[in-house]
């Protein structure tokens, strides 16, 4: 089996050499695909070897599709920029690739580092991801920003063993700023499709998921980071459905 890792970027220049540093050893070809950043991603890209190509990002679920047919091989390993392989599950895909596949996609788990802390609760862990695929039987969908790669109906999937090491957030304000981001684009992403959004959803839908982060899931047990996670996605899930319920009055 030969393997393509493709990487999607915008101004990544602290986290993507790290990501192909870890993949080198498995990779048969690297592709970085680049929506225009501004600071020095490109340079690093070059200078660790992998391919940079450059595209308009239309959305999560569109930029890595087209990423996927830069791919060289058809089987592909995608990642974000700021994730890296750990030693064991690069050590499990060698494996695989000297003895041959024995399924059609293979999951992984994800572990986050949050502000310097490994979170291995509240729903965060294990964040199970299918990342390694014949891209021959599936493509990406979901909502954005929420992407997952769906595979063909009677598709084969196992488990890789070690982690997917994901360098989230390095300090309190970027999760701020990216809640604010992300909330907007899944209300509009969410209105397209027709969805609606009253006071119930806006009171309630925030608190339940703090409520199921934080003590349903055992958040408390990261202490501060686990904390202040369950309160940014209780916010993400208000600011959500206050946009959605604005762009529904506007739309009415």
């Amino acid at each position: 089996m030969e393997l393509s890792v493709v990487i999607i970027t915008y101004n990544e220049e602290r986290n993507i050499g790290r990501c192909i540093t870890s993949v080198k050893a498995v990779a048969d070809d690297i592709v970085v695909v680049d929506s225009f950043s501004t600071d020095g991603t490109e340079r690093i890209v070059r200078e660790h070897g992998a391919r940079f190509v450059q595209h308009k990002f239309a959305g999560h679920i569109e930029q890595k599709n087209w990423a996927i047919t830069q791919a060289t091989h058809p089987w592909v390993l995608s990642l974000d920029a700021d994730e890296a392989l750990d030693e064991e599950l690069a050590g499990s895909i060698a494996q695989l690739k000297a003895a041959g596949q024995t399924a059609d996609g293979y999951t992984m788990a994800r572990l986050t580092n949050y502000c310097g802390t490994w979170i291995k609760h509240g729903g965060w862990y294990p964040d199970i991801k299918l990342r390694l695929w014949d891209s021959r039987k599936g493509r990406w969908g979901g909502t954005n920003p929420h992407d997952r790669y769906e595979m063909e109906p009677g598709s084969r999937i196992r488990r890789l063993p070690g982690h997917l090491l994901h360098y989230s957030f390095y300090t309190v304000a970027e999760h701020e700023r990216q809640v604010e981001k992300f909330a907007r684009i899944a209300a509009q992403a969410s209105h397209r499709k027709g969805k609606r959004s009253g006071p119930l959803q806006v009171v309630f839908s925030p608190v339940w998921r703090f409520v199921h982060g934080y003590l349903l899931r055992g958040g408390f047990l990261d202490g501060r980071a686990g904390f202040t996670i369950a309160r940014l996605s209780a916010r993400a899930k208000r600011l959500k459905y206050t946009e959605l319920a604005r762009l529904n009055r506007q739309g009415a």
